[in-house]
């Protein structure tokens, strides 16, 4: 249970008028997500930590078969890590898919098996930060906490009018949940970010809240720099994170020669990258090497 404060402050027209004009929106544009179905702990983990930035049509097939095949912490614990890092493919980030094996087992060996319902206890899990901790507690536990993603921490910024620091974002975000209401008003503010008050093309006109946003698409835009608000991603086509998923992407069908890794990446005439690459992918448990073989972990 997350114990919140309550503050009188700028956001108090939000929390107010504003609640009730975005679930308004809601009921009628909520995006049909097979996790909403559900109030597992397990099963909405796992949506959360499949969904982080990654979008949502490729993640549905996905969780649906990784649910139907680990439907408990134990289930997912008892496969080998190879299992769970094949079965992500298509989702990005495999290093992801190593940590929720990881979560699993802690999960199963710590927990009975059961995803705890405490902050701190989610928090310790491998791989939960701060947003999934609080997502599995708003959304399979209905605790009266704030979501904070980068769609709620853009709308908090414009809202308010200014840039907000990490620990005021989260007090806000807090604050404005209505008592007993936790699960619906933290989906609809997801969708809202997502698909009104959007980063480069917010639908202001359209905006059900303009009444009560300082911002209202007037000005500099205060969510640049906010706390929560994801920045602007490297490019991926050429970079190291493309070449490791290449490398993992063909261990999938089984163990390579360690001579021919650098041109799978891609790296063939860069030798010292390819090694620095390779060392990170090893570091972090997504490859095994064995003898002058690599392989996924068991």
């Amino acid at each position: 249970m997350v114990t919140r404060a309550r503050n009188d402050n700028e956001f108090a027209p939000f929390a107010s008028d504003g609640v009730a004009a975005v679930v308004g929106w809601w009921s009628e544009e909520a995006r049909d997500l097979p996790w909403r179905k559900t109030r597992d702990p397990w099963l909405v983990l796992v949506s959360e930590v499949m969904s982080q930035q990654t979008q949502v049509d490729r993640v549905i097939p996905k969780w649906h078969a990784f649910i139907e095949r680990f439907p408990t912490p134990a289930d997912a614990a008892r496969a080998p890590a190879s299992v769970i890092i094949s079965m992500w493919d298509g989702l990005g980030y495999n290093r992801r898919a190593l940590m929720l094996h990881n979560c699993a087992t802690k999960i199963s060996t710590d927990h009975d098996g059961i995803v705890p319902n405490e902050l701190d206890e989610l928090l310790a899990l491998p791989g939960i930060g701060p947003y999934t901790a609080r997502a599995i507690l708003a959304f399979a536990f209905e605790d009266d906490v704030g979501v904070l993603d980068t769609n709620v921490g853009r709308v908090l910024a414009r809202v308010c009018g200014r840039a907000l620091k990490p620990r005021d974002a989260q007090l806000v975000a807090d604050m404005v949940v209505p008592v007993g209401k936790s699960w619906e008003w933290n989906q609809a503010l997801l969708d809202f970010g997502a698909q009104i008050c959007q980063k480069r093309t917010p639908r202001c006109s359209q905006c059900p809240v303009r009444g009560v946003c300082t911002w209202a698409g007037t000005g500099p835009d205060p969510a640049v720099g906010s706390a929560g608000v994801g920045v602007a991603q490297t490019k991926f086509v050429g970079s190291d994170r493309q070449g490791r998923g290449k490398l993992v992407s063909r261990l999938r069908a089984g163990p390579l020669r360690a001579e021919s890794a650098r041109d799978v990446m891609g790296f063939a005439d860069d030798p010292d990258r390819s090694e620095r690459v390779l060392a990170s992918l090893l570091a972090d448990g997504l490859v095994v090497s064995t003898g002058d073989e690599l392989h996924l972990p068991e």
